[in-house]
């Protein structure tokens, strides 16, 4: 069972983003604040779940957390900034639109930069720990799975319904044949040596 670690009064937001090691696309990051005591048995880190208890989790936890937020940086600011300080800049932009204001936040990770006055918390795996970030992640994943489906629809050829650009060999091997798209993340140094290949 993950904790909640709210104490009181304390509106404490987790947060978390998806698509950070992707080729491809924006980073989407989210924001979540849960009721005190709130458990749900399925919530787990969004990589540990299966898409469809992703999808059943999602409206569960925009239904009944006290806010929630999910903002996105794409892959131009991405490449202009470097995918840390975007995945970074993604969960402050997430932070921006919450209409409860968090008075503690709790982070996926080990890197963040301080946010407004409110102190913060870095935790390794805390998507797996805390209920919040968990919830975050769900919220972040399918929000960007939701995306990435979209982009599908017009460059079918990469495969991104199934890796939702995530460096498989299909990706690989499409980017070979077929060259990179106008959404690909041109500073990955995997994609330098994509380059070479294909020049």
């Amino acid at each position: 069972m993950l904790k909640s670690h709210l104490i009181s009064t304390v509106f404490e937001a987790g947060c978390d983003e998806a698509g950070r090691g992707c080729l491809v696309g924006p980073v989407y990051a989210a924001a979540v604040i849960l009721p005190p005591g709130y458990r749900n048995r399925f919530l787990n880190d969004s990589k540990k779940l299966t898409p469809e208890l992703r999808n059943l989790l999602r409206p569960e936890i925009e239904s009944n957390a006290l806010a929630w937020a999910v903002a996105s940086v794409g892959h131009e600011k991405i490449d202009e900034i470097n995918i840390l300080q975007a995945s970074i800049y993604a969960m402050h932009l997430a932070l921006d639109q919450l209409l409860v204001r968090p008075s503690h936040i709790l982070i996926d990770g080990n890197r963040f930069h301080p946010y407004r006055d409110i102190p913060h918390t870095c935790v390794i795996r805390g998507d797996g720990i805390y209920a919040s970030i968990a919830a975050a992640s769900v919220l972040a994943k399918t929000w960007r799975d939701e995306y990435m489906l979209s982009l599908h629809h017009d460059w079918p050829h990469y495969g991104w319904d199934e890796n939702k650009g995530y460096p498989t060999p299909r990706h690989r091997s499409a980017i070979h044949k077929y060259g990179f798209s106008p959404f690909h993340r041109k500073t990955f140094s995997f994609l330098d040596e994509e380059l070479d290949l294909i020049s």
